[in-house]
């Protein structure tokens, strides 16, 4: 018969057919704890199901062994068999010593299946049973992340950190970092980007970084930061946008455009890049690039209201009216939910001399816009240019109201009362 270590010499060089010859031998004739030491193995090789055959085996000799009852919990969890592990934790006696484990890994589960309260229950059990137990502090604060209860969250994983920088190859700098950033506390995460990315480098640390930099402020850190992170990895898609934003606070606008340009080729069906491109191109007064990005974002979503009211508003100004309303019939966007297609329509056929059409656009966009200046004068002087009189006196004695002191208005409404006498 093989030994264990032959097993697992076996498994580790990828002989498997050798190494199950083995492992049914010490199924069928090894001693209890040969078939321990073995399940243990299977299952840091990832052999759940044969796992669970021996554990079921020992079992046999050990009924109720808490040892024994987590790890074929564990395996269960393994290959997918909640409910079964669940069973099988639940029944593990308060006084065993694998109990507080026990009440780890049911919390694991109720997470995972959305059931944050009864997770919380069985984590604070465990933590009043094993109050310097780190694992269980660090697992609290997880649980406290993954809800966006951030101050609770950087509670507890300074309880770890006071004891230990790393749970699990996690680095708890960092998610204390990720907490604090979260949490709107960007200057104090920035220190603790800095210690984790001193501590151990990994490249979702060093974006994090760079990104809260940019949230504090920092632009110029975030800048060298997100220039470090795609010279190590140009295909990081996530930071072209944000390294884009950084120059663009800086007011450099060439290096932002150029950088947004470098994105779209990592990432070219990333239809947000397009649109910052399009909105980069209009400050640098490159209209046709501007309207080409804009162009590109709303192909790749048809319903992307941002983009298409971006080159309403440039075709506007350049006095494309046509091509304004294609955009609106495009998009096909609900009246509620963007008013300001209504403000565009009615001034794109007021323009194309569709009178009516223009009036009956205004009439419902009022219901958005009267408290609008800029609208309210559009609509006033499209009255007046209607000859409706008495509705363009009431727009202007509107606008007056906010502004008593405004000639133009008052000139106008005098000589609309007077046409009206």
């Amino acid at each position: 018969m093989r030994s264990i270590e032959e097993i697992s010499y076996l498994l580790e060089n990828g002989q498997l057919d050798k190494a199950l010859d083995g492992y049914r031998d010490i199924l069928r004739a090894g001693t209890d704890e040969e078939r321990f030491t073995l399940a243990e193995e299977l299952f840091r090789f990832g052999f759940m199901e044969e796992t669970i055959e021996v554990i079921e085996k020992v079992l046999e000799s050990y009924p109720g062994e808490g040892e024994l009852l987590v790890l074929q919990a564990e395996a269960c969890i393994e290959i997918g068999n909640e409910e079964k592990a669940m069973l099988i934790l639940e029944g593990i006696s308060e006084d065993d010593d694998v109990f507080p484990q026990a009440l780890l890994l049911l919390a694991d589960i109720y997470q995972m299946n959305g059931l944050y309260e009864v997770s919380e229950q069985k984590l604070l059990k465990a933590k009043a049973l094993l109050p310097k137990e780190t694992i269980i502090d660090f697992a609290i604060g997880e649980l406290y992340a993954s809800q966006g209860r951030f101050a609770e969250a950087i509670k507890s994983y300074e309880k770890v950190l006071d004891k230990q920088t790393q749970v699990g190859g996690i680095n708890i700098s960092q998610r204390l970092a990720e907490s604090l950033s979260a949490g709107g506390a960007f200057e104090e995460a920035l220190t603790y980007y800095e210690k984790a990315y001193e501590e151990q480098f990994e490249i979702n640390t060093l974006f994090g970084y760079a990104f809260t930099a940019l949230q504090a402020g920092k632009n110029q850190t975030s800048i060298e930061k997100f220039e470090e992170l795609r010279a190590m990895d140009p295909e990081y898609h996530s930071l072209y946008l944000h390294l884009a934003r950084a120059y663009e606070q800086e007011e450099l606008l060439q290096n932002a455009i150029e950088t947004v340009k470098q994105g779209i080729q990592q990432d070219e069906f990333n239809k947000d890049l397009y649109f910052y491109g399009g909105k980069l191109s209009l400050k640098l007064n490159s209209e046709k690039e501007a309207e080409d990005m804009l162009r590109q974002a709303l192909a790749l979503d048809p319903g992307f209201l941002e983009a298409a009211l971006m080159l309403n508003k440039l075709f506007l100004k350049q006095e494309r009216y046509d091509d304004v309303l294609d955009i609106i019939r495009a998009v096909d966007a609900n009246d509620e939910e963007e008013p300001q297609f209504l403000w565009d329509e009615a001034l794109a056929n007021q323009h194309n001399e569709n009178y009516s059409q223009a009036l009956n656009k205004y009439q419902q966009a009022y219901t958005f816009f009267k408290e609008n200046k800029d609208f309210l004068q559009d609509y006033g002087y499209f009255l007046m240019e209607e000859g409706k009189r008495a509705e363009a006196a009431e727009i202007f004695s509107k606008l007056l109201k906010d502004e008593p002191g405004n000639e133009e208005y008052l000139e106008l409404l005098e000589r609309l009362t007077d046409e009206q006498s």
